[in-house]
């Protein structure tokens, strides 16, 4: 197959037929097709789109590029989640464990922080021991045991979408729809699951600024799970202020603990109701007793000690990374929070080295905000609207200045 001719027509707006791109994907997949032409093809892709059949035939290429997981006949359902990504999202932490109370399986391949949105992996990492790597034979018996594993995406899962992923990211083709959602899919779909629910974020803290975006987002993945056979649910909502009321890898394991014990911001245990509601088998008051009598809780624990972590670090967590400074941001004037800018407490997170700028980049569990008051809320002049944990002095000082930037109370 002529790969130039094949740019060339999407380049000009036609309809790449299924043979097609599965050509394309298998030749770059095996090395025989080079990055600058796969570039020039995702920068067609990005300027003319794809279409429904376009898009899920990309998704399929990339799925059978790699390994896709293989379960026992007796497993029951197969069920997970995806998030678009947030700031102080750590949904997955809690809801991975309460669907698992529900006897189905929870197999959740995450991913490592990049930009503003915090990754689960790394807040898995802040406990100490937590292994993301596992072979296959060590997902299937955690399954087979308690039910749910969280790991990393392994060498062998979908390596057309890691290999293409990196040129989009330095190409300037990463927020084109087919794209993303032939690169988000095609992981899941390698799941081989049953039911999927996509949280599908949009606002200042997230990828989609606008709810429109995130719509159409959402109805592309949408409609590639349901042409592989998946039940997809997808659920919009706002980021334009921070998931609870903590940002950073540990602060947010502090934060999901306390969700797992039954407490925890109302925000962020309803939101896990939600999407739990989607893919289990039980209703909403069984899942929240499941949170509240201490269920999920037990199964977050077991998945700790299965997968090699200090499961007696959990009981004082807050104590396992202490920052070097612990600062109080305090209210300039008193009213109602009308603003806590989700982007600029995520640049600030990442200035204090909770994130990273560059893959290879080390981040720091430790730093961030917690304590973070949320909009509605009154505040009088005086009153803690956030603490900041930080490295230093100076990066505690840098850290109040842009979260004030982003704060309005009136």
């Amino acid at each position: 197959m002529h790969i130039p001719s094949i740019i060339e027509r999407k380049r000009d707006g036609a309809i790449l037929t299924d043979l097609e791109i599965r050509e394309v994907i298998g030749c770059f997949t095996r090395g025989e097709m080079p990055d600058y032409q796969m570039s020039a093809l995702a920068m067609a892709i990005y300027f003319q789109g794809m279409n429904a059949a376009e898009t899920a035939s990309l998704t399929r290429a990339m799925l059978e590029s790699g390994e896709i997981m293989k379960y026992p006949e007796s497993a029951p359902r197969i069920v997970d989640k995806h998030s678009t990504g947030g700031v102080g999202d750590k949904i997955s932490l809690i809801l991975a464990p309460l669907l698992a109370c529900d006897e189905v399986w929870v197999p959740m391949i995450s991913g490592r922080g990049l930009g503003i949105t915090g990754g689960t992996l790394d807040k898995l990492e802040s406990i100490p021991g937590f292994r993301v790597g596992l072979t296959r034979e060590e997902i299937i018996a955690q399954l087979e045991a308690i039910g749910v594993v969280m790991i990393g995406q392994t060498g062998a899962i979908c390596p057309a979408d890691r290999k293409l992923y990196a040129l989009r990211d330095v190409t300037a083709t990463v927020p084109s729809i087919p794209l993303l959602v032939s690169s988000i899919m095609s992981k899941k779909l390698a799941e081989s699951l049953d039911a999927l629910v996509l949280d599908v974020k949009f606002g200042t803290g997230a990828f989609m600024k606008t709810r429109e975006g995130a719509v159409a987002l959402g109805e592309a993945m949408m409609a590639v799970g349901q042409s592989m056979g998946v039940i997809t649910k997808v659920c919009y909502h706002a980021m334009d202020e921070p998931s609870g009321r903590s940002v950073g890898n540990a602060l947010e394991v502090v934060e999901a603990i306390e969700v797992l014990k039954g407490g925890g911001p109302a925000d962020v245990r309803e939101l896990v109701i939600t999407l739990a509601s989607e893919v289990s088998r039980v209703a909403a008051p069984q899942l929240r007793e499941w949170l509240d009598d201490g269920t999920a809780w037990s199964k977050f624990r077991e998945m700790v000690v299965y997968q090699g972590g200090d499961v007696a670090s959990l009981d004082n967590f807050a104590a396992v990374h202490p920052a070097a400074v612990v600062r109080e941001v305090q209210a300039r004037s008193g009213g109602t929070v009308s603003r806590v800018d989700a982007e600029t407490v995520g640049r600030a997170c990442i200035a204090l080295g909770a994130g990273r700028g560059r893959a290879e980049d080390t981040i720091n569990p430790a730093v961030g905000f917690d304590q973070i008051v949320k909009i509605g809320e009154r505040v009088e002049r005086g009153q803690v609207i956030a603490r900041i944990h930080a490295g230093d002095e100076a990066g505690a000082e840098r850290a109040e200045k842009q979260f004030l930037g982003g704060f309005l109370c009136d």
